[in-house]
């Protein structure tokens, strides 16, 4: 039963797909307002019509669009919904750049960041650190500031009083944050334009100055010119394609000045990115030795065509090498439940004297000893 055939012929293909299984499966579906039937004449009404509620429904996103970019350029409408850090929005007026108020606390810390961050020796990476052991959360709550927040927070004019928008564009993602994760989370990637592309909103109290907030830029400009993933001065192979084994952070990769390169571990160098407070063990990976392994393994399989056809096999017939450590793994852990509650039946039998106390110490001893030894296969 459909409500309307105006809301139903919004989308003509859905619709008639639709209604086309809804007959096949002997389901047959009625209007309301007025009934249809099989001829052709009637067919062609539901096209009109849909084709009909398409149009208006493009109509009103086109001025509903074009409305809010007059609120935009008039200064009557904000171009967030959420306030950046160190501002709060009227409770009842969320959208009204007149009720945006700075918020004391936050607004201090946003003061002493683009202060502390022209300091000599100041850094995204130190500014994080001394975040993380005051005890300040990040804008989403968490426990830890990343660089990138860091970044974005100091790169924001919101700060200097003047709001714009069009400062960035999305763009699908092209590169994998780590060789773990798949290609396209997240989804998209936001690219900075010009400055001279933005559009003035209006203004709202601002936090820095405009000297300091220009300083600042500068210098983020200058040490992304410095950064060590913009050094091509050496070559690696699989830049940015290698993870840990461990934590399963990405690897960078660096080279002494004696010449030795080598893939690392972020977090063993940078403890701040570890998601347990501790310096990643992992030992470094000769650069030189992997990229040469990897490269023998691809000209194996450009000359040889055919094992792609049995990878793909194999993949297919669920033979892929995570399937069968996931299937390792889960027995591994059926095994240590299973010890569990054979320790529990030992225990509960020494409680009501079915054996005795140094017969069920001797049991208990060897059932821990392969609990212990499953434990570390599990590691492993």
């Amino acid at each position: 039963m459909f409500a309307s055939p105006d809301r139903l012929a919004r989308n003509y293909v859905h619709h008639m797909v639709l209604l086309e299984e809804f007959a096949h499966a002997g389901c047959q579906g009625e209007f309301l307002d007025q009934p249809l039937g099989q001829n052709p004449q009637d067919h062609l009404l539901v096209q009109i019509r849909g084709a009909v509620a398409e149009y208006e429904r493009t109509l009103i996103a086109d001025r509903m669009r074009r409305g809010r970019q007059m609120k935009l350029q008039a200064g009557m409408l904000l171009p967030w919904t959420v306030p950046p850090y160190g501002y709060r929005l009227h409770p009842e007026r969320p959208r009204d750049p007149a009720g945006v108020q700075i918020e004391p606390t936050e607004g201090a810390i946003v003061q002493e960041l683009f202060v502390r961050y022209l300091e000599d020796r100041g850094t995204l990476l130190g500014l994080a650190k001394d975040l993380l052991q005051r005890g300040i959360k990040s804008p989403r709550g968490n426990t830890r500031w990343s660089a990138a927040s860091l970044h974005g927070l100091l790169s924001n004019p919101a700060y200097t009083g003047k709001l714009y928008v069009g400062r960035t564009r999305a763009r699908p993602a092209r590169l994998r944050r780590s060789a773990t994760h798949p290609l396209g989370k997240p989804a998209h990637s936001q690219d900075p334009t010009p400055s001279e592309t933005w559009t003035y909103v209006t203004t709202i109290p601002g936090l820095v100055s405009q000297e300091v907030f220009d300083r600042v830029q500068a210098k983020l400009a200058l040490n992304k010119q410095r950064a060590s993933r913009n050094n091509t001065a050496h070559h690696y192979l699989l830049r940015a394609l290698v993870s840990c084994g461990v934590c399963q952070a990405a690897c960078i990769a660096r080279t002494t000045k004696h010449g030795h390169s080598s893939y690392m571990c972020r977090c063993a160098v940078q403890p701040i990115y570890a998601q347990n407070d501790r310096r990643c063990n992992t030992r470094y990976s000769p650069a030189q030795q992997r990229d040469t392994l990897v490269w023998q393994d691809l000209c194996e399989v450009l000359t040889h065509p055919e094992s792609i056809t049995y990878a793909l096999e194999r993949a297919h017939g669920g033979f892929w090498l995570p399937q069968e450590l996931q299937a390792r793994k889960e027995a591994l852990r059926k095994g240590q439940r299973g010890l569990t509650q054979q320790l529990e039946r030992l225990t509960e039998a020494s409680m009501q004297g079915v054996i005795p106390l140094p017969e069920y110490q001797r049991r208990r001893q060897e059932v821990e000893q392969k609990h212990h030894t499953l434990q570390t296969q599990e590691k492993q």
